[in-house]
C-alpha cells in the first residue's frame, strides 16, 4: 500500500464547495465524489505544531504542553511505519519546522524536503531593502519586515512555494509509482496568510479596494472598513482557488497513472481560520469557533472505491489520523494512541465516540459530541496554575528563559512516558509566544449547533452542560491530565472525587 497525505493549512471548511462555500473549488468536490467525506471531524490541539504532534501521535497534547518539538517519549507514526518497511518522505514549506519549537518533526521520516521563504521565514536575505518597499504595503502589514522581504525574490508564479511543493511531490511520484509501501506527506503552508497568489486567481475575485497591499489579516477583532473586508477575504479565496488548481494536477497525476487502485489519499488541514465571523480575524486569540475548530477530512482508499461521494456523520477528529495510517499499511497501533483508526468508517458510517475535547494550552478546554459544543473557561484567566510537561524546553521561536526553570522539579506522572521522566515547569502568567496567547471574549458558553450552527446566540441548558462536563472529565482522564487541568476549570480531580 501507498499513501499520499495532503495539508493545506488555516484551510476554512465552509469555504469549500464540498462542504456547502461558494469559493471556487472544483479539485476539494472532485477528490469528495471519488472518497469518502467526514462533516464532524474536529481539531484536538492547538495551533500549528500542536495540531502536527497530534498527527504524529495520535495523542491529544494541550493539557500537558504549549507549542513545542516531538519530544522522547512521543511514538510517531512515521517512525512507526519505517519499523514496520514502510518508506515515509515529507515535502513541505511550513517554515515552522525550522523554528526551536518544530525541529524535531521532520527527522521521523526517512527523507524530507523543504522550500523555504513563507510568511516571514527568515531565509531571504536583504540588507538594504529596496527604497518604498514598506510604503507598498497596508500600515497593518507594516511591520512584518522579513515577510516584505520574501516577497521581492517572487517574479513568477513558478517562485511561488506551494507551486514547488507540488512539483517535487510530482517528482517523488514519477521515482517511485512502481514501489510499493511508502508514504509522502505532502504539507502546504498555504493558505495560510499572507493570502497572496497570482493575479490569474487573484482576477476571479475582483473586489472595489483601492490601496496598499492588503492580503495579511492581524490576529485581533475586525475593525477594518467594509472594502478591506472584502479585499482580505477575497485574497484568502485567490489563494484557496490556487492550493484547488494544484490539488487538480495532483488527481489529474492519479488519473493518468492509475494510482486509484492502489494508493489511499488524505487530504484535511490543522485548523480553520475565522475570515471575519464572529467578527474576529484568524485563530488563537478568541473562542474556538466552528471555523477553527471544525475542519475538512476527505480520505480515498482503493478498497473502499465503492463508497465513492458518500459522506459520514460520525464525530472523528485529528488524533484519528495516526492511527489510520498505521492501519491503512498494516502497523499494530501503539497503546499510547487516543485516536481510532477511520478505515472501518469508510465501510459505512459508526459512532467511535460520544464526544471529543479541544483546545489550547493556557485558553478553554472546549468539548463537542457533534450536537453541542461546550467552551470551558477558568473564572481567573490572569492567574491559573499551569504547568508544562517537556524534556524539549523550547518554544516556537527560541529557548526556555533561565527563569522558567524555577520551581521545575523531574517527574513521573503519566504512563505514556514509558520509562522517561519529565521537567515540570512553571508556565507563568504572562505566556510568552508559541506557549499561549492573550484570549478575549473568555466566557463560559454553550451552543446547539443543531439550531443554531454559526454559533451566534448561547443557550441555558444545565442538563447538557452537566452531561458534557462529565464527558469532558472522563476523556481528561483517560488523557491523563494533569491535577492543575481539573483545578484550573472548578472540577474536583479524579483522586478528589474518590474521596468523597
Amino acid at each position: 500500500m501507498r499513501t499520499v497525505f495532503v495539508i493545506f493549512d488555516s484551510l476554512n471548511r465552509l469555504a469549500l464547495e464540498c462542504y456547502g462555500g461558494t469559493n471556487i473549488t472544483p479539485n476539494f468536490a472532485r477528490l469528495a465524489s471519488r472518497g469518502v467525506t467526514f462533516d464532524t471531524h474536529y481539531v484536538g490541539s492547538l495551533p500549528c505544531m500542536p495540531a502536527r504532534r497530534e498527527m504524529h501521535t495520535g495523542r491529544h497534547n494541550f493539557l500537558h504542553r504549549s507549542w513545542g518539538p516531538l519530544e522522547p517519549f512521543d511514538v510517531s507514526f512515521a517512525e512507526e511505519l519505517q519499523k514496520n518497511g514502510t518508506y515515509t518522505h515529507l515535502i513541505s514549506d511550513h517554515y515552522h519546522y525550522w523554528s526551536d519549537g518544530g525541529a524535531t518533526y521532520h527527522s521521523r521520516f526517512s527523507s524530507w524536503e523543504f522550500l523555504r521563504g513563507q510568511a516571514w521565514d527568515p531565509f531571504s536575505a536583504l540588507v538594504e531593502p529596496p527604497a518604498g518597499m514598506t510604503s507598498r504595503y497596508h500600515p497593518m502589514q507594516q511591520e512584518r519586515h522579513q515577510g516584505m522581504v520574501n516577497r521581492e525574490f517572487i517574479h513568477s508564479e513558478t517562485d511561488y512555494s506551494l507551486v514547488g511543493c507540488f512539483d517535487r511531490a510530482f517528482r517523488f511520484l514519477d521515482a517511485n509509482q512502481q514501489s510499493d509501501k511508502w508514504f509522502m506527506q505532502l504539507e502546504c503552508f498555504d493558505p495560510h496568510e499572507p493570502f497572496m497568489a497570482p493575479d490569474r486567481f487573484k482576477s476571479l475575485y475582483p473586489s472595489d479596494y483601492d490601496g496598499p497591499i492588503l492580503d495579511w489579516p492581524l490576529y485581533k477583532r475586525v475593525d477594518e472598513s467594509p472594502e478591506e473586508i472584502n479585499e482580505l477575504r477575497a485574497n484568502y479565496a485567490a489563494l484557496l482557488t490556487m492550493c484547488d488548481w494544484h490539488l487538480g494536477k495532483l488527481l489529474d497525476y492519479f488519473d493518468e497513472h492509475d494510482l486509484w487502485k492502489d494508493t489511499s489519499l488524505v487530504v484535511t488541514t490543522d485548523h480553520g481560520f475565522l475570515l471575519g465571523e464572529h467578527d474576529w480575524w484568524a485563530k488563537s486569540r478568541m473562542p474556538f469557533y466552528e471555523e477553527v475548530s471544525r475542519i475538512p477530512l476527505i480520505v480515498y482508499h482503493p478498497d473502499f472505491a465503492d463508497q465513492a461521494g458518500e459522506r459520514r456523520s460520525a464525530l472523528t477528529q485529528t488524533i484519528d489520523l495516526m492511527p489510520t495510517f498505521l492501519d491503512i499499511h498494516g502497523c499494530a497501533i501503539p497503546e499510547t494512541v487516543e485516536g481510532v483508526s477511520l478505515l472501518p468508517l469508510l465501510g459505512g458510517d459508526q459512532k467511535i465516540r460520544d464526544a471529543g475535547i479541544f483546545g489550547r494550552f493556557g485558553a478553554a478546554t472546549n468539548i463537542t459530541d457533534g450536537r453541542y459544543t461546550y467552551f470551558r473557561y477558568p473564572e481567573d484567566m490572569e492567574n491559573q496554575d499551569l504547568w508544562e510537561y517537556t524534556l524539549m524546553p523550547t518554544h516556537q521561536k527560541g529557548l526556555f528563559a533561565d527563569v522558567e526553570f524555577e520551581g521545575a522539579t523531574l517527574v513521573k506522572p503519566f504512563t505514556f512516558l514509558g520509562d522517561f521522566p519529565v521537567m515540570r515547569l512553571p508556565a507563568g502568567r504572562a505566556l510568552v509566544k508559541g506557549q499561549g496567547a492573550r484570549i478575549e471574549d473568555a466566557v463560559t458558553v454553550l451552543y446547539d449547533l443543531e439550531s443554531d450552527p454559526k454559533q451566534l446566540s448561547p443557550i441555558n441548558d444545565p442538563t447538557t452542560e452537566e452531561r458534557l462536563i462529565a464527558e469532558m472529565i472522563a476523556i481528561m482522564q483517560r488523557t491523563e491530565a494533569p491535577p492543575e487541568a481539573y483545578a484550573r476549570l472548578g472540577f474536583d480531580t479524579p483522586e478528589e472525587r474518590l474521596r468523597r
